[in-house]
Order: structure tokens, then C-alpha cells, then sequence
């Protein structure tokens, strides 16, 4: 782009006014301009731009005389005599004059100070201004022209305005805009994510909560997984664990014994009462009660009767003394169950005395009142009383008991107590881990063994429990071992049953006592529920001298292979 301060232009086309070259650019990136002087050349002398004069001989040859030296080149004159840098003719500057504001220091002629001008640039669209340096004293700026334009020429150069505080304020107002403009947006971006996280913690919140009640089956309408599994798995084929309990009163010598039950396979505990009425077959078939056994039999002699009748596989006893389970409360730190009476203090003196146990809901016993409670067997009260507060004890301190198997076989080990093999303090901890930890989530229940008033079962109430909780059919008894009959009395002659026992007994049959029928029947039955057991039923019919038509297919009480209903034809054998 051609411009019109540049050294060598505008001498014709602007008829003498100052030039201008460009000698360097400032700290801004500006072009310095200097003011380039007029040259004045001696009419008597063509101008050389080499710096040589006519009349000299070029080439540099030698013709014999001294030829004169020609001065050094001076691009601006300033050496020859002509140039009159004032334009007075040659004459002097009156003395003090200092074109340049400078006084002279010596009759030397200073140099001539650099006079720049300031162009300034055109600004395009979106060009910020810039400040513009304060010019010094003495700097000449370039005379005002009339602007140049040029048909045709892509580049057009016009001085424009200077920026005043207006156009600082117009930006800075700009800036402050956009910059709230964009804060509004970053808030508008922070909630949006804000609701969207709001969103997936309330979607996964209420996905969590359906599951747990869809898993712990109480979502209307839909069944568990455990309900499926209780429903497709046969009861025989679920896995449980048992351990049977005995509490032995170390004051009035009676014994409890209840079962504790982990259905594996159902995630649920039992606490199954047993009563102590029980009817049990000893070794050589003669029948026994629950609590007889316990003390003339012994732990394992009554496991393998219990076995026996209910179909179980029990894994092992525990016998609790009433000191080891007022330790064991304590140990939990105490319990808090429900209690039905009042129990009286024994150590008391004086009647009237404020009971040691009060009735009510979520009462808090200690070791002592709650051996006390589950001991406590009131005037006129069946054993099942006191069998029913043994079991609220024992869910309780199951409640409290921890359900870190390593804390819990710790608590069992503190009992100091020797435990019947093969069970051990390691597998009872574990045990009662495991049953504390449905205890405390509501998997756990409480029911007793229905039995009749001769301490047999019943096949409606009875098979109930010991199908559902124990495995559902009485064990089969081993090869080799005694058949077991169940003998009910239909005849209504009461001494028939003994006569019968007897009877069978001689024939190597276990007997079972069945109790006595409603009502009196004409005709005697012989009744089996397994197949295989059809032989064994035919052979007690002859053993009890009753026709082989009376035998036949049906139900049978839990822990009997046959059952016996003796009727009016009946006739007992006489020694």
C-alpha cells in the first residue's frame, strides 16, 4: 500500500509540502515517522546520485595532476554550503534561535533532533482501542491534508477519530453484560443438573424400596422370592438345622425342653415347645414321656427318641441350667419381652410383697427375673404355661444376642459351660448367630407341639408343625429296628389298650399310645401310610389276632409306622 509519507513520494504531486519517511515503530507497533528536510542543489553543479561532480574523471585513472577530492556523499545536504536550512538566505538564525527549542551550547551546530508525527491506524470492526502515548514536547505532528483515496485501489488510508471515554464506557458496559449474561447461564446449567441428580437419587430410592418389599413379600399383589421358593420346594426338601434345649430348674429339679429350628432354606426360625408330656419309646419300645426320658436317658438317649418320633435330625443338646441362663441374659444386657402375670418374689417375707415380674408389654428383665419368668408355673396353670414364658425368654435373649457368629460363640464361651458332644462352643455360637440375626429382623416365631392328653400326636394338629417346621413325614426307622404301632382304644373297655401293649411288645413291635377314640367302633382297623409298611401292617393284624380284611390304607399319626383302632371285635389273648 502506497503511502504518502514515504521517503521519495510527493515531490512533484504536492507541490513542495514537508516529507515524511518512516525510521522505526514505537513500543505499540505504531510507524515513527521523521521529517525529511528539503535538498537544495548548487545551480552551478549537476547532482550526482553517486556522489561525484561533473568535470571529475571517473574510473578512478591517474592523468598526472592533483585531482581534487569530492566530498562524501550527504543524502540531505546538510554539508554543502547552498542548503539553507532556515530559508534566510544564508544568514545566520538570530542569535538564541533554536528551531528545535533547544539553545545552543557551542558554536557547533547540533544535531538536528528527529521530528516524528503520530499516524494513527484505522480501527477495524471488534478492534479494541488502544491508549494513545502522550506525545513530548517538541514532536511534530504531520500537517493536516486532505484524505487520499484512490479509484481502484484496494487499500484506502483516512485518519480516524480518536477514541474518547465514551467508547471505554460503551465496552466495559458490553463486558459486564456478557459476563452476567454468561453467570446466568452457568446458574440456569447448575440447576438442570441439579434436578437431573435430584431425579436418579428419588428413581433409585423408590426402585430400592419397591424391591425390599417385593423380597420381604409385602407388596401387594406380588409374592416374594421366599413365598416362590417355600411354594416350589417340598417341606421334606427344605434344609434346617435343629438343636434341642433342655432347662433344667437347678431348685425344683423339673426340666423345659424346646427345639430351636433355622429352615435354611425359608430364611425363618421356629422355637418349637415341646411338652413335657410327650410320648416317647425307650430302647426296647416301651412307651415314656418327654420328661421321664430326660432324666433317666439322658441327652443323647433322648435326641435319638425325639428323632425318632418327630422325624427330625437333631444336631445336638444343649442342656441350660437355670444359673447359666440368668449368666446369659446378663450378658446380653438384660431383655425386654412381653410378660402375661405376675410373678411373686420368692425370697419375699412378707405377703403383699411387690412382684418381682410385672404384667405388661415390653417389660425389661434381668438374669434373674427372667429365670424367675420362664421358670414360673401359677396355681392351677398346665405345664404349657410355663413352657410358653421359657420360649418368650429365649426369643427374647435371641433378640439381643449378637449376630457376628465370632461375638456370639465369644458370649457362649464366657457360659463356661461343657456341652454335650458333638456339639461345641464354636457350633452353638454360630448356631445362635444366625437364628439372632432373624430374630431381629421378624423372621422368627414361636409355636408349641399339640399333643393329646396321653402325650401322643394327632395327625391334624400335630402333623401341622412337624411337617411344616420339622421336614414334614416322620422319619423311617432304621433297618433292623423295631415297627412302631400306634394302638387307639375304640372298644370301650380302657384295659384293652394295656393288653394290647403287651401283646405287641411280645410280637417285637414298638408300641405307641394312640389315647382313646370318641366313640366306640364295631370294627377294628389296621391302617398304613407308606407301602412299604403294608407287610408290617399285616403282620401286627395277625399279632393282635384281627382279621386280614381290617387292614388298609390311610392316615397315620406322626411317629407311628401303623396305627391300631381296636375295635368291639377285638379280642385280647389270654395268658
Amino acid at each position: 500500500m502506497n503511502d504518502r509519507y514515504e521517503a521519495g513520494y510527493g515531490d512533484e504531486g504536492y507541490g513542495g509540502e514537508d516529507q515524511y519517511e518512516i525510521v522505526g515503530y514505537d513500543d505499540y507497533g505504531r510507524p515513527v515517522y521523521q521529517q525529511v528536510p528539503p535538498r537544495h542543489t548548487p545551480q552551478q553543479q549537476t547532482y550526482d546520485p553517486y556522489g561525484q561532480r561533473q568535470g571529475y574523471p571517473q574510473g578512478g585513472y591517474d592523468t598526472g595532476q592533483q585531482q581534487p577530492v569530492p566530498p562524501a556523499y550527504d543524502p540531505y545536504g546538510t554539508q554543502n554550503a547552498p542548503y539553507d536550512p532556515y530559508g534566510n538566505g544564508g544568514q545566520d538564525p538570530a542569535p538564541g534561535y533554536d528551531p528545535y527549542g533547544q539553545a545552543a551550547t557551542s558554536g557547533q551546530q547540533p544535531r538536528v533532533t528527529e521530528r516524528t508525527a503520530h499516524i494513527p491506524q484505522q480501527t477495524g470492526p471488534g478492534a479494541q482501542p488502544q491508549s494513545q502515548p502522550r506525545e513530548e514536547p517538541g514532536t511534530l505532528a504531520p500537517p493536516a491534508g486532505p484524505e487520499r483515496q484512490e479509484a481502484g485501489d484496494s487499500g484506502e488510508f483516512a485518519f480516524a477519530e480518536e477514541p474518547d471515554g465514551e467508547s471505554e464506557d460503551v465496552i466495559d458496559w458490553l463486558k459486564f453484560t456478557e459476563n452476567r449474561t454468561e453467570r446466568r447461564e452457568e446458574a440456569r446449567r447448575r440447576a438442570r443438573g441439579r434436578v437431573i441428580a435430584l431425579g436418579v437419587v428419588l428413581a433409585l430410592v423408590v426402585a430400592g424400596g419397591v424391591g425390599y418389599l417385593w423380597y420381604d413379600g409385602k407388596l401387594p399383589g406380588v409374592s416374594s422370592p421366599g413365598a416362590a421358593t417355600g411354594t416350589t420346594v417340598a417341606a421334606g426338601a427344605q434344609k434346617r438345622d435343629v438343636i434341642v434345649v433342655h432347662l433344667h430348674n437347678t431348685g425344683t429339679r423339673d426340666t423345659s425342653t424346646v427345639l430351636l429350628v433355622d429352615n435354611t432354606t425359608t430364611q425363618r426360625g421356629t422355637t418349637v415347645l415341646l411338652p413335657n408330656s410327650l410320648a416317647l419309646s425307650d430302647d426296647s419300645g416301651t412307651t415314656t414321656t418327654l420328661a421321664k426320658s430326660v432324666d433317666d436317658d439322658g441327652s443323647s438317649g433322648t435326641r435319638d427318641q425325639l428323632d425318632t418320633v418327630l422325624g427330625t435330625d437333631i444336631q445336638g443338646t444343649w442342656r441350660l441350667d437355670t444359673p447359666y441362663l440368668q449368666n446369659l441374659v446378663e450378658l446380653v444386657g438384660n431383655i425386654e419381652i412381653d410378660t402375661d402375670t405376675d410373678v411373686p418374689d420368692p425370697d419375699a417375707k412378707k405377703k403383699g410383697a411387690a412382684p418381682l415380674v410385672h404384667r405388661g408389654k415390653a417389660q425389661t428383665l434381668s438374669g434373674k427375673t427372667a429365670v424367675a419368668y420362664a421358670t414360673y408355673r401359677g396355681p392351677g396353670e398346665t405345664e404349657n404355661a410355663q413352657l410358653k414364658r421359657f420360649g418368650a425368654v429365649m426369643q427374647g435373649a435371641l433378640r439381643k444376642l449378637s449376630s457376628d457368629p465370632s461375638a456370639a460363640t465369644t458370649t457362649v464361651q464366657t457360659l463356661a459351660q461343657i456341652l454335650d458332644p458333638p456339639l461345641t462352643d464354636k457350633d452353638l455360637g454360630t448356631f445362635l448367630a444366625k437364628l439372632a440375626d432373624l430374630a431381629k429382623g421378624g423372621k422368627y416365631q414361636t409355636v408349641p407341639l399339640p399333643v393329646q392328653s396321653d402325650g401322643t400326636l394327632t395327625a391334624g394338629t400335630s402333623d401341622s408343625v412337624v411337617k411344616n417346621i420339622l421336614g414334614g413325614t416322620a422319619k423311617s426307622p432304621d433297618a433292623g429296628s423295631a415297627v412302631r404301632v400306634a394302638v387307639q382304644n375304640a372298644t370301650g373297655a380302657k384295659g384293652d389298650t394295656d393288653k394290647a401293649r403287651v401283646t405287641l411288645l411280645g410280637g417285637g413291635f414298638g408300641f405307641i399310645e394312640g389315647g382313646t377314640a370318641s366313640g366306640s367302633q364295631a370294627a377294628s382297623k389296621v391302617v398304613y401310610s407308606d407301602t412299604a409298611d403294608r407287610q408290617n401292617a399285616t403282620e401286627v393284624a395277625k399279632t393282635l389276632g384281627l382279621p386280614a380284611g381290617s387292614v388298609t390304607k390311610g392316615a397315620v399319626s406322626s411317629g407311628a409306622d401303623v396305627l391300631v383302632v381296636l375295635g368291639q371285635d377285638y379280642r385280647p389273648a389270654t395268658s
